[in-house]
Order: structure tokens, then sequence, then C-alpha cells
């Protein structure tokens, strides 16, 4: 499968006249809890030839591709992804943790890199998490059956908060990471195994009854998280200059 998306890649980097600087996967398989059914959620950031950027009007910075039942592809230009960076966005700080590449070409991933270790956003990223938990807490796990399978898309963003509070650094993608250093009640820890294994094994996880001993800890955690995001602070500006100087060497180096 790897070949054939690479080979999907190439072949949008000459349709487009574009190179990928990287390419990753960013879904279920990159979290490590796909589902038997999972598709393959394949992100990428590129860039245009010099001539591209010198023009008066502005071009679409996004590359976007019809979903099937196996491959969702889309990027961003690199300009649009640098402003994002400034901003500490963390769906792209997740691409550029993703533990699944597909491509890569030039030293802008590594230097992207060491750029969030010094500039990373606390603040940014855990409100990002917390939206995503409660939303998909409240769409999915109210009632007494509910969508057992939308436990892990809580779940995780809520463990992703915990790493940042205990660690003051982006929290790993993969869900087992986040599972083996952030939940330390054994009981908690072996309801979520067991759902995580069952997941793996492809068992349909749709309407069961609820699991109170996870809803509980969610409830908590959502509360806590609501009013520890308020006390924290931004972290480090990134002065534009640098990542004009990223943009410039990068194009070069192409």
């Amino acid at each position: 499968m790897k070949k054939i998306i690479i080979n999907k890649l190439k072949e949008i980097e000459k349709k487009e006249n574009i190179k990928m600087l990287f390419a990753v996967e960013s879904g279920s398989r990159a979290w490590g809890f796909p589902s038997k059914d999972s598709d393959y959620d394949v992100r990428f950031v590129y860039i245009h030839p010099v001539e591209w950027y010198l023009s008066i009007e502005e071009g679409r910075d996004v590359l976007e591709y019809p979903i099937d039942n196996l491959l969702d592809i889309s990027g961003w230009d690199i300009r649009k992804s640098l402003k994002l960076f400034r901003k500490m966005n963390p769906a792209l700080l997740e691409w550029i943790n993703s533990p699944i590449i597909y491509l890569k070409y030039s030293s802008f991933l590594e230097q992207l890199r060491e750029l969030q270790e010094e500039y990373y956003s606390p603040k940014s990223c855990i409100y990002h998490y917390l939206h995503m938990a409660k939303s998909n807490y409240r769409e999915y796990l109210q009632g007494e059956n509910v969508k057992i399978k939308k436990y892990f898309y809580v779940l995780r963003p809520i463990l992703a908060c915990k790493w940042i509070e205990n660690n003051n650094t982006m929290a790993p993608v993969e869900f087992q990471k986040l599972l083996e250093s952030q939940v330390h009640k054994e009981n908690l820890y072996n309801e979520i195994s067991i759902l995580l294994e069952r997941k793996k094994l492809g068992d349909e996880l749709d309407i069961e009854p609820r699991i109170d001993t996870i809803n509980e800890f969610l409830d908590e955690e959502i509360l806590y998280y609501e009013n520890y995001v308020k006390k924290i602070n931004n972290g480090k500006n990134l002065d534009i200059e640098i990542l004009n100087s990223l943009f410039l060497d990068i194009l070069k180096e192409v």
C-alpha cells in the first residue's frame, strides 16, 4: 500500500508541477487504531517553482483530491503551512510529528521540528484538543447507549492535553504512547486497553452501553482543562523573519 501511495503522490507532483517537501499519514493509522475499513489519510506540504511566487495574484494554496474508499489525499503550499506554523497550528504539528512518512524531500521537515521545540504553544494546542474532545463527547457519548468507537476520538485529545500539561511539549501522535504515559489508574487503563484491542482486531464497535469508568474520567478531565487552559501562557512568539528565511532557503534548496 505504501508503494501505491508513493506512486499516486508522484503522479500529483508531475500533474501539478510541484515538489512535495514531505507527505505523511495523519489519521487513525498514524494514531495506531485503524479500523478494518479505514482509508489512508495522506497529507503533504509542497512547493512550486520560483516563478509561481512572483505573480501579483496569489494562487490557490491547497490541493485536494476526491476521496475514494481507500485514499484521502490533500496538501498545503509551503507559504500557507508556514503561516499556520507561526500560530503553532495543531493539525500541522501532527503532520510534522507523524510516525508514518511516505515522502521527504529537503531539510524542511527537520527544520520545522527544531523550531517547534523552541516555539511550541501549549495554550493553542490544549484549546484545539479540548474543543475536539468536547464536540465528540457531546455528539457521540451521551446517553445510556453510545457510539462506542468514538471513545477514542475523545480519549486521544484528552490524553494529549494531559501530556502537554505534564511535559510542555507536543503530544505524541500515537495513542498507545499517550495511554501508557498518562493513564495510571488500573481499572481505567484496563477498560481502555480492552476497547483498543477490540478495535485493532476489527470488532464492530457501534452502539453499545456506555462505559461508566471512561465517561466519569472524561467528565472530570474536560471540566479540569476548561479551567486549566485559561491560566497558561501562549509560549514564545515566532518572528516572521525566521520563517521568511526558511521559505527562501527551501526555495533555493529545492
